[in-house]
């Protein structure tokens, strides 16, 4: 992209561009939230209605929604006007949560919460279209803390909240919590959001692409959800599913050559190779910190027999890295414009904070621990966020709702991996020993304080264990990452410094 294009696109940042953006990260907010929230209250909602058997989808069928809409979302996005495109998915997540809130049974859940996931793919993939399109990126540090702020809250305020909710107001409350704040969300961007509109006259949708690429995540996610778990690695069921996965892949690529409004244009990986670079960096930090956030707190409850009820609260110094590194990196960008250190130490820092999680054993020191989350979070500040910078800088305006799909979507399917890749290291490691649960696997419920208190000293060893192969495959992760980042050209941000 020329330099006189990226000038002729960099957008007028508005007046009152943190109040608008506080409408916007909201609606992160509440994406984030909600999966926390219902992962907390879903014991309770098993011993309502029932379903233990199909549980499972309850999460699967959400997760399989939203990665399937985030492209088209993000599509709609760059054809018409990114700010109706955003409320009409809040709109959708909002009814999906109102039906999941009435379900009496749980296949009427499992279907609420598909359609709720996808309103939810919208949301994340909205939000950062709209920063995108908000802010040039050479702008864009002076507002990180704020993204990353609101995802530390996510992250912390999503099983504390739940537990609250389903504890005083029912597990219904659960879903219907999200109808005050997609209110406020709605209203809030209504009035203060003011996009200019992208539509291109005749307007062609990718139908072809969006039916490929939906079996294709479908494909993936089901890979990622079953492999280890329902199904063997090795058996019949997921090497047909990897084969179809790859398949689909080919004949999607395929159709994107030929569309007229791709869903996900090519140009986005051969224009420029910064955008292949971070959706590189996006996929194995996905990976990484997806794996840290679900068994870090296994591991303190149960190794270390820390509380289940202050579960939220354990990842207090993952966050605290995230968000100070955030705010450090978009400083220093704002002020300097200079933005390739940061991946890389945010991948170095990342690898060595895996690598020192899994030399824990039974007699590491919360404080210990802490340190090493620390790093890990320091990592991610520096990586993801700056990620998404770089691959935006390296598209046109046009394509930034397409650019933030795709993005959103390899950070969550490098999640969706690393979960099933990890769960399987841990079924395998802990499978035998007494205390452990049916199978050898997770239990549902990983926070069930007798469960755990009572487990053997060998079960604790098999947790030890397993975890540190957790994090030793997340450590690799981390390298692949730096080698990544050292690969990143450091083109000139769009924008002037303020």
């Amino acid at each position: 992209m020329s330099e006189n294009t990226a000038a002729a696109e960099t957008p007028v940042v508005p007046k009152n561009i943190r109040r608008v953006l506080m409408g916007v990260l909201m609606a992160m907010l509440l994406s984030m939230l909600d999966g926390l929230i219902v992962g907390t209250a879903m014991p309770t909602v098993v011993a309502d209605i029932g379903g233990v058997d199909h549980i499972s989808w309850v999460v699967t069928a959400y997760t399989l929604a939203t990665a399937c809409s985030t492209p088209v979302w993000g599509k709609l996005g760059d054809l018409f006007n990114h700010k109706h495109v955003f409320l009409t998915s809040v709109a959708v997540f909002m009814i999906g949560s109102v039906l999941a809130g009435q379900a009496s049974t749980m296949g009427e859940l499992i279907g609420f919460r598909a359609l709720q996931g996808i309103g939810g793919g919208g949301l994340m993939a909205g939000a950062f279209a709209l920063i995108g399109v908000l802010l040039p990126p050479r702008e864009r540090g002076k507002y990180q803390g704020m993204v990353a702020i609101t995802q530390a809250l996510g992250s912390i305020g999503g099983p504390l909240l739940g537990g609250l909710i389903t504890g005083f107001l029912g597990w219904r409350w659960a879903f219907y919590i999200n109808i005050p704040l997609g209110l406020i969300v709605l209203v809030w961007c209504a009035v203060l959001l003011q996009v200019p509109s992208t539509r291109r006259g005749k307007v062609s949708m990718d139908w072809l692409g969006i039916t490929l690429m939906t079996g294709m995540i479908s494909t993936v996610v089901m890979t990622a959800t079953w492999a280890g778990s329902t199904y063997a690695w090795g058996s019949w069921q997921i090497l047909v599913l990897i084969a179809a996965s790859l398949v689909l892949l080919a004949a999607f690529v395929a159709s994107q050559k030929r569309a007229t409004e791709p869903l996900l244009p090519l140009r986005l990986f051969t224009g420029h190779r910064n955008f292949p670079i971070a959706a590189i960096l996006l996929t194995v930090a996905g990976v990484a910190m997806f794996g840290g956030t679900l068994y870090l707190p296994l591991f303190q409850q149960t190794v270390q027999g820390v509380s289940a009820s202050s579960s939220g609260m354990l990842l207090l110094p993952m966050m605290a890295g995230t968000v100070v590194a955030s705010t450090i990196a978009g400083k220093v960008m704002v002020r300097t414009g200079r933005y390739k250190v940061f991946p890389v130490l945010g991948a170095a820092s990342l690898t060595v904070g895996m690598g020192l999680l899994a030399t824990m054993g039974t007699t590491t020191s919360h404080l210990t621990t802490s340190i090493y989350m620390v790093l890990v979070g320091t990592g991610t500040g520096f990586t993801i966020q700056m990620a998404n910078t770089i691959a935006q800088n390296s598209v046109e305006l046009r394509d930034m709702g397409s650019a933030s799909s795709a993005t959103s979507l390899f950070r969550s399917l490098g999640g969706s991996l690393g979960v099933a890749v990890f769960g399987s290291l841990f079924a395998r490691a802990v499978q035998g020993h007494p205390g452990a649960p049916a199978g050898g696997g997770v239990p549902e419920t990983p926070a069930v304080e007798g469960a755990f208190h009572a487990a053997t000293d060998s079960y604790l060893q098999a947790v030890a264990h397993g975890t540190h192969h957790i994090f030793l495959v997340g450590a690799l992760c981390g390298a692949a990452a730096l080698v990544a980042a050292l690969l990143i050209e450091e083109v000139p941000l769009r924008g002037k410094p303020g």
